[in-house]
Formats: structure tokens, C-alpha cells, sequence
């Protein structure tokens, strides 16, 4: 685990993945699992390779927002944006505990743990799963336009409404830095992220042009309702790019 003021060695693969039969992880209220990483990270590349497994779950979300702080010490990361950076440290400071770290994942905007330990990962799923995101999101699309709706609630006080576009993976041959020599493959990659939208329990409907939200290399979207701006999951949609 490597966090922005001290470096430790990397870590192992953690095990005890949790193993649903499809139709029953379909039948769960999926999690959201972000992982932050970085390619100037020693210690993510297990974690890049584990997101590759999380993604396949039918009760999870899982994706990669690319850091940029270890971009000084000689890669400056591909992927990378400075608001991932930020939407990390809002995440330690939303969460009280002022953690941030590579690998590192949050899980329904609640839990964190090394992005490579498993059975800490399968744990907190499990614990934000228990504090199920209730609020019924809608994600569709037309041919150039997407619409979320959400119904009225008893939700009092204010979310946000994150639109995250997604592509399914990035391979990259790392040149310098700490990982030189390497090709890390990363998974389900967030490319963009537009704040779409406040909602405060009101009956909400809007729209937005795809081009507005989706990269060239996006093949899915995601939406995404949190309390305040990086509290908890309230709500889930995800839209898939069909293959004609």
C-alpha cells in the first residue's frame, strides 16, 4: 500500500474471493467498488490484475479511476486525472478517517481497503450490502441522448448525480518510474466523470447528450446518486453499449 506521504513494499493478492452462482449475484443490489491506482504505484499491479476478476461479478460495479500524484516520480501516469486525485481525498475526508493510499479501493462510497487484499474487499461488500443503496436509479439511452429518472423519496437533504464513462480496459507499457518494463492491463476504466445533477428526494428526470458525457473508447455508462458529493451510494444505474 503506498499513500501520498510514505511507501511500503507491495502487497500480496489477498484470497477468500466470494463466489456467487450468476443468477443469484444478478438478484443482489449491485455495490459500487472504486478502485484508485496508479502506474507509478510498485504495489498496484495486483490490484489492476484482481480488478480484471471484479468486474465479471454480477453484484458488483467495479471501476478505475487512475491517480496522478505519483506521477513525479518519473511516469506521468496515462490515465490519470487530477480529479480522480480529488475524488479519492473527498472520499478520506467525507469518511472522516483522511485515508488515501494506492491501491485503493471504496466501496459504496462507505468502506475502503487495499485494492489487492480480497477478503477485505468481499467483507465490506458484504457490510455495504447490509446498508443496501435503495433509491431506484434509471439509466436509459436513445440513440444520442441518455435519460435518468428517479422517482420521488423521503431522502432528506442534498446528492449528486455522477454520470462516469467507462471503457472496458487499457493496456499500457510503462516506461519509467517504479514499474519500468511492466504492461499493466487496467479494467473498466472511468474516462470521464460529469457531476450531472443535485437531487433532494424530488421526482427528477433529465437528459443529456451522450457526447457530453462518453469518450470514443467508452462501451458503457454508469450513474451513480451520493449523499452530499462523495458520501454514500443512494443508487445505481449502468448502461451498456450494444454490439450491432
Amino acid at each position: 500500500m503506498d499513500t501520498f506521504l510514505s511507501r511500503r513494499g507491495a502487497l500480496a493478492l489477498g484470497l477468500g474471493a466470494l463466489t456467487l452462482p450468476r443468477a443469484a449475484a444478478a438478484a443482489l443490489s449491485p455495490v459500487l467498488v472504486e478502485l484508485f491506482t496508479s502506474q507509478g504505484c510498485s504495489s498496484c499491479p495486483p490490484a489492476d490484475k484482481l480488478m480484471g476478476q471484479l468486474k465479471k461479478r454480477g453484484d458488483l460495479i467495479a471501476v478505475s479511476l487512475n491517480v496522478d500524484y505519483w506521477d513525479y516520480l518519473g511516469w506521468r501516469d496515462t490515465l490519470a486525472k487530477p480529479e480522480y486525485s480529488q475524488r479519492q481525498f473527498d472520499y478520506a475526508k467525507s469518511r472522516g478517517d483522511g485515508q488515501s493510499y494506492t491501491p485503493q479501493v471504496v466501496i459504496n462510497g462507505r468502506y475502503h481497503a487495499v485494492g489487492s487484499r480480497l477478503s477485505d474487499i468481499d467483507r465490506f461488500v458484504e457490510q455495504a450490502r447490509s446498508q443496501a443503496a435503495d433509491v431506484p436509479v434509471t439509466l436509459k439511452a436513445s440513440q444520442s441522448e441518455f435519460l435518468v429518472e428517479i422517482p420521488a423519496s423521503d431522502f432528506k437533504g442534498n446528492a449528486t448525480l455522477w454520470l462516469m464513462a467507462v471503457a472496458p480496459e487499457k493496456t499500457v507499457v510503462i516506461e519509467r518510474g517504479e514499474n519500468s518494463g511492466l504492461t499493466v492491463t487496467h479494467h473498466n476504466v472511468v474516462r470521464n466523470m460529469v457531476p450531472a445533477a443535485m437531487w433532494d428526494g424530488k421526482a427528477f428526470a433529465q437528459k443529456w447528450t451522450k457526447d457530453a458525457v462518453l469518450t470514443a473508447d467508452c462501451k458503457s455508462c454508469i450513474a451513480v446518486l451520493q449523499q452530499d458529493k462523495t458520501g454514500p451510494v443512494l443508487g445505481l444505474a449502468q448502461w451498456n453499449r450494444t454490439v450491432s
